[in-house]
């Protein structure tokens, strides 16, 4: 079996490994090991924020129409519930949008349930 040299394509996965790093902090951004196993964490950590950023806006904005309905003489779970047993289909996001931006059409929207 032939002898195979690896210098360049080590070289390269090396640089390639501490250019994913550069910024970080003591080892992490100077040795090859340190370095595998933070882009290792930082990936796993990255793809699980990316879904605990959906439930993060999802409580925002429970928590933005909440305080719209307050001085209206809603709570939120009450107007939720009341809501769905009219059968309008809006989601939270837009329903949050409207209070904030549209508060004349989200009046009429909270006078319609009740």
């Amino acid at each position: 079996m032939t002898r195979v040299k690896r210098a360049t394509t080590a070289l390269k996965s090396r640089k390639n490994t501490l250019k994913m790093v550069k910024g970080y902090r003591f080892d992490r951004s100077t040795k090859e090991r340190s370095a595998l196993t933070a882009i290792a964490h930082a990936g796993a950590n990255a793809f699980r924020d990316r879904r605990d950023k959906k439930g993060e806006y999802r409580r925002l904005w429970n928590v933005r129409l909440n305080a719209a309905l307050r001085p209206l003489g809603f709570s939120y779970s009450k107007f939720i519930g009341a809501l769905k047993k009219k059968g309008i289909v809006l989601d939270r996001k837009v329903l949050s949008q409207m209070a904030a931006e549209n508060s004349s059409t989200f009046e009429r929207l909270v006078n319609q349930v009740k």
